[in-house]
């Protein structure tokens, strides 16, 4: 039986609030509705590619076309597509400001903290 790695904590999570810092939509702000983590050959998952979806942001059209299942959507979607996750940055909540992300130890419990105004990062 395979023995499951710990996986590192991510700087940004679902519900986050985020900034695009690079790519056409820079400047673009909104709230994470998911993250991707690809995993490579072996089933471990690849630090660098690692996706989010940004609610508003980046916003692809999906040409579908009829299947023989009927409740399916056809015509010319709209949806979010995705973008690494380096090119976008958290938006600090106190603040309202992007700001990088450090994790500490506190208490015994990691935390996600922002390097910039000094402050926990909630959840």
């Amino acid at each position: 039986m395979k023995k499951s790695k710990k996986q590192p904590k991510l700087k940004i999570k679902k519900g986050d609030q985020v900034e695009v810092i690079a790519g056409n939509n820079k400047g673009e702000r909104g709230e994470v509705k998911s993250v991707i983590r690809k995993k490579d050959k072996f089933g471990n998952y690849d630090p660098n590619r690692v996706y989010v979806i940004v609610g508003g942001v980046n916003m692809i059209k999906k040409h579908q076309r009829r299947t023989g299942d009927v409740r399916t959507q056809v015509g010319i979607i709209e949806r979010e597509g995705p973008i690494h996750i380096s090119n976008v940055m958290l938006v600090a909540p106190n603040a309202a400001q992007p700001t990088r992300v450090q994790i500490r130890e506190e208490g015994g419990e990691r935390v996600r903290y922002s390097a910039k105004y000094d402050e926990v990062i909630g959840s």
